[in-house]
């Protein structure tokens, strides 16, 4: 499985985005580059497309995957594309608070504690549909770590689009996100037109 190794809070800093949206606390104590030159269309369009795969740890394959998906879904493809990113297994982990970053979920789904429907599912680019029932295994709720991690998230606030049970650790999947659920900025538009090239 390939993975993506680069220091969270340097990327983050090049792509100018909050480490809040990776679920990182950590500030740096560098200022952000200062573009020197005005950055070029594709320059724009390349940096928004980085920012999206880095924030859900998406690959080139597998976003270029996902964007030829939302073109075949009917709507506005940059919302579908990040709907199908926010739909992922390690992504609704993370938004239901069990774990603190996607990567955390990633390597929980990985494990084998998480089951959708009753069944474990470990791979974390699972796509959930609206109805899907998310859990923490019957064996993994003993876990100190589990148990720490719904501690520390108890106050962050589930999206709309899920509903959470923090007393049994399952959370369902009421609708799909929506393009107003995404949380940090983003122009999808541009993603779109890099690709329609």
């Amino acid at each position: 499985m390939a993975r993506n190794m680069q220091p969270v809070l340097k990327r983050c800093r090049t792509l100018g985005i909050s480490p809040t949206v990776l679920g990182v606390d950590k500030s740096s104590n560098k200022n952000p580059k200062q573009s020197r030159k005005k950055q070029s269309e594709y320059g724009l369009q390349m940096n928004e497309k980085q920012k999206v795969k880095f924030i859900y740890g998406v690959l080139e394959k597998q976003f270029r995957k996902y964007y030829v998906m939302a073109t075949k879904r009917n709507g506005i493809t940059g919302e579908m594309l990040l709907q199908i990113l926010e739909s992922r297994l390690d992504n609704v982990v993370f938004r239901l608070g069990l774990a603190n970053t996607r990567r955390e979920a990633r390597q929980i789904v990985n494990h084998g504690h998480i089951t959708v429907n009753g069944k474990k599912v470990d791979i974390p680019s699972y796509l959930v549909k609206p109805g899907d029932v998310i859990s923490v295994r019957e064996k993994s709720r003993s876990s100190v770590r589990i148990k720490e991690i719904v501690e520390e998230n108890a106050k962050r606030v589930v999206p709309k689009w899920l509903d959470m049970d923090r007393n049994t650790l399952t959370g369902k999947v009421v609708t799909l996100a929506d393009r107003d659920d995404i949380d940090y900025e983003v122009e999808e538009t541009l993603i779109v037109e890099l690709y329609s090239k």
